[in-house]
């Protein structure tokens, strides 16, 4: 077979392919090789495109022995990307070509699941640790020395009942974070009042304002506005931003504006946003792009001090996203802060 045949054939594949020979020089390349590591390829040593030393030395292993080996490989080029890169030998007399081929396959997206995953159950255990540990430490305390110490056992009953309640909301956000994921894909087809679902947000919301000192604005909109979603999640969407609100923003007051745009960035068509104001300490620029993030929190002693289980604005982000919709944050130190959330009025598929 020549080597223009033999290109056109690997030009098929959807992976990157090398062909290098016996002192390692490239022979021949594929399309997506060449995507991935520059045209000018071919009579060029390996080392002009790869020089992970993990996968020059599995090729020296695979031209001495001739035993396939498979390693893993890193690149920015062109972006960021994970290979598993599977050596094989190629002999002249049976392949009409001597030397090594390398095949990639990308695996950045396996790995970083992988890495979530692991991520995930971390933090899970971290989160459910620190109650768990101090409900067994009240329970042995109970049962010891406080056995007969009406007072104390009053005491550790109300901390007990704190922490159990702080692993019901952990367990609560888990389960419904999985449905929103688990929906994501599926747009919902139903038709909200938004200005409706705001004010009955509100009005749940009022006793945790009263307690905290926090006045709830909304003025309800001049004309009603319907939009196509999930009556349920939406309402839980803005739940979490002005329970936040409430809770972080340290303000005395909270407002809940509607704006209606006939085009936005990131949406198709015309589309409401809806600002959930409060004017407490705001948050730095370092932290803005990860609040969304499972379990990141700005203030972690804080979070947990006020019940905040780190899953919040994971849920509005993903559920924004199953509306077709997107969420905007801005915030500055000393300003207060601003979540936006913007969703189309019109009908998507």
């Amino acid at each position: 077979m020549q080597i223009q045949q033999l290109e056109n054939l690997l030009g098929k594949l959807p992976g990157a392919v090398l062909i290098v020979d016996r002192w390692k020089k490239i022979v021949i390349c594929n399309a997506r090789a060449r995507a991935v590591f520059g045209a000018d390829l071919p009579g060029h040593h390996l080392l002009a495109a790869i020089r992970q030393p993990e996968v020059l030395a599995a090729v020296s292993d695979v031209l001495a022995s001739r035993e396939t080996r498979i390693v893993r490989y890193e690149t920015r080029r062109p972006t960021e990307t994970v290979f598993s890169i599977q050596v094989g030998s190629l002999d002249e007399e049976e392949d009409g070509i001597g030397g090594a081929l390398l095949h990639f396959t990308d695996v950045t997206t396996v790995e970083r699941a992988e890495r979530l995953r692991s991520d995930f159950v971390a933090n899970v255990s971290h989160e459910l640790r620190s109650p768990l540990t101090a409900l067994t430490g009240f329970i042995e305390t109970l049962q010891g020395p406080a056995a007969e110490d009406a007072q104390a056992r009053q005491s550790f009953l109300e901390i007990m009942q704190g922490e159990a309640g702080r692993m019901k909301g952990l367990i609560d956000d888990l389960l419904s974070l999985s449905r929103v994921e688990a929906m994501e894909l599926v747009k919902p087809r139903g038709e909200v009042d938004l200005g409706e679902l705001l004010r009955a947000v509100c009005k749940a919301q009022q006793p945790r304002a009263d307690k905290a000192g926090v006045e709830i604005e909304f003025s309800q909109p001049p004309e009603a506005i319907h939009i196509q979603g999930d009556r349920d999640q939406l309402f839980q969407v803005f739940q979490n931003l002005i329970e936040n609100a409430i809770k972080y923003g340290g303000g005395k007051n909270v407002r809940i504006a509607i704006s209606t745009m006939d085009k936005a960035v990131g949406i198709d068509g015309a589309a409401v946003q809806v600002d959930v104001i409060d004017h407490g300490p705001g948050i730095a620029p370092v932290h803005i792009p990860r609040l969304t993030e499972r379990f990141y929190r700005v203030d972690n002693h804080r979070a947990r001090d006020v019940g905040g289980t780190g899953l919040g604005l994971a849920i509005v982000k993903h559920i924004t996203m199953r509306h077709r919709g997107r969420l905007k944050i801005q915030s500055a130190e000393g300003e207060g802060s601003v979540f936006s959330v913007i969703l189309p009025t019109g009908n998507h598929p």
